[in-house]
Order: structure tokens, then C-alpha cells, then sequence
């Protein structure tokens, strides 16, 4: 391990036999394709050994970065100065819990939990059909598009608080609201959501969900790395209009650059650098901020 600052806890996850790995690269792990190396990756297989992750760095005071699909993060060049507890593909379960009701680990990919929904006949989470996360960060920063949002649908939210207890919250406490939840902004570990959904048709839910794709493949540079859109909907306006408005569209540090095909992308071509992608996002929110006098706020989150 090259960070050896973090072998007391790399040696409590290999005594626990909780899956891990050691200096690796966050490239491998963010849809940007970006990122330094993380001294300890975890990756739980269950509910019990996330718990027992998070209290391992509480105990050895390391601090942990809590990782879903790493769709809408920027990672820095450099080594990281925490552990990393992924919930991902060993942590996706899907479950019917009741009637109309999906139950949904956070390492769950949205687009798999869309599927069972169509496939169950239930209406609902079209919306989210090609989000490109997992349920737990589509929670934590209340994922939408198309007019829909999680705050519609997820009814219960399980998870571990900042003091390592087991809580639940569910309705007016999640506080969902454009692009933020209770979440936002604290150390919690979502566990698991619960969606509530109606009854539909499968092949009106099909149709729809088809919809919805075919217009992100025409309109959004799904073939290069991204975080998906990289700045918050200003109030009164939309980013993507300023920015080609400005005409920012194509604008180009090294191997990142602003969409041609979407202005509200930042992309990366191959070979960006975190350093690159941010050097685009400040050229333009300078720029739409001198010529429009509107203020652009990233919705991609920045570790650390």
C-alpha cells in the first residue's frame, strides 16, 4: 500500500473478510473517466458488512467517501486522502416487496430498477430510464429528468447517520427537492429505498421508456465520458441555452471540451485530466456569468 497511513484499517477489512482493494485507480470507477488513486476501495456484499466498513473508519479515523455509480462526481489527479466504500454491483439487490412496491439496494443501477419495474407492470420511474446512476446517489441528489423526479416515487429511505445508527426516514423528512435531499451534504450511507409505483400497461410502459432513451441518444454525448449534465438549471433560465448562447460550444482545455452535440456536457475526449475539466467549467461559468450576468453552480459533486 503505498499510503501506509491506512494499512490499520486495510488489516481490520481483511481480518472482517470484507472485500477490498488497495491504491486503486477512481478512473475505473467514475463515468468521467477520471480520478486518482483510492488507498482502500471497499466493497461491501451486504448490508452488515457496510455497517462494519463505515465503523472500521470511524474507529482508525479515516475519512470515507461513500461511491454508487460515480456518475455525477469529479474526482482529483491526485491520491486520495480517504477510503472509498463503493456499493455497487455487490450490493444491487432488487426486490417486490408489496403490491406496487419495489424495494431497491443503493447499489442498484436506476436503469436495472426501471426495467423491473416495466417488467412487473408498474408506472412510474419512466423518467429514469438512461439516468446514468444508482439508486443511492439518484436519491441523495434527487435524480430527474423529463419532468420526473425520485421525490415522486421513493416513499422510505434506510440508512446509516453520521454517528454509525441504523435510521429510516420516509415522506416530509427526506426533504427532496430540486436536486437535493436530506442527504445533501452529510456523511449518511444509503442503504436502500422503497419506490411506490402504479399499475400500467407493459407496452405503454415500454414505449415510454423507449422514448425517453432514443431522445437522450439524439440530444446528449453518450459516447464519451461525462458526469451527465455538469451545471444546475439556473432559476429563469437553462445552462445548456447560456452556454451555447455564449457561444461556449466546443470550447476546449486539453482532452475536455463542452459538447458540440449538448452544451450542458462537459466532456471528456480521452485522456482528460480533473485539472482539464475544471479548467472548462470555470472558463464558462466566467463567461456566462460576464455576458448573461447569470450564475452557474456545478451539479457535479468534487472528491475531495
Amino acid at each position: 500500500m503505498k499510503n501506509k497511513g491506512f494499512s490499520c484499517l486495510a488489516e481490520a477489512l481483511k481480518t472482517a473478510e470484507i472485500p477490498f482493494m488497495e491504491d486503486e485507480p477512481m478512473a475505473l470507477h467514475t463515468t468521467f473517466r477520471v480520478g486518482g488513486e483510492a488507498p482502500v476501495f471497499i466493497e461491501p456484499r451486504s448490508e452488515e458488512e457496510a455497517v462494519a466498513a463505515a465503523k472500521y473508519c470511524r474507529q482508525y479515523e479515516k475519512p470515507v467517501f461513500y461511491l454508487g455509480r460515480g456518475s455525477n462526481l469529479l474526482v482529483s489527479d491526485d491520491p486520495l486522502p480517504l477510503a472509498v466504500l463503493h456499493l455497487g454491483k455487490s450490493y444491487n439487490r432488487l426486490c417486490l416487496t408489496a403490491p406496487g412496491e419495489i424495494t431497491a439496494q443503493s447499489g442498484a443501477l436506476l436503469t436495472d430498477l426501471c426495467r423491473m419495474a416495466r417488467d412487473e407492470g408498474l408506472s412510474g420511474l419512466e423518467f429514469a430510464y438512461g439516468i446514468p446512476g444508482s439508486v443511492g446517489g439518484g436519491v441523495y441528489m434527487n435524480a430527474g429528468a423529463y419532468g420526473g423526479e425520485l421525490k415522486d416515487v421513493v416513499t422510505t429511505v434506510r440508512y446509516l447517520d453520521e454517528e454509525g445508527n441504523l435510521r429510516q426516514a420516509s415522506g416530509e423528512e427526506l426533504a427532496f427537492s430540486y436536486r437535493h435531499s436530506m442527504f445533501s451534504g452529510r456523511q449518511c450511507l444509503i442503504l436502500s429505498a422503497v419506490f411506490r409505483l402504479h399499475p400500467g400497461k407493459k407496452e405503454e410502459i415500454s414505449a415510454r421508456m423507449e422514448d425517453y432513451m432514443e431522445r437522450r441518444r439524439s440530444k446528449q454525448p453518450l459516447e464519451y465520458g461525462s458526469a451527465g449534465s455538469t451545471f444546475k438549471r439556473p432559476e429563469g433560465a437553462y445552462a445548456s441555452a447560456l452556454i451555447d448562447q455564449c457561444g461556449l460550444k466546443g470550447y476546449t482545455v486539453g482532452c475536455a471540451r463542452v459538447s458540440e452535440k449538448h452544451a450542458g456536457f462537459v466532456i471528456n475526449r480521452g485522456g482528460a485530466t480533473c485539472a482539464q475539466i475544471k479548467a472548462v467549467m470555470a472558463h464558462v461559468t466566467k463567461t456566462v456569468k460576464e455576458q448573461t450576468g447569470f450564475q452557474l453552480e456545478p451539479e457535479v459533486r468534487f472528491l475531495p
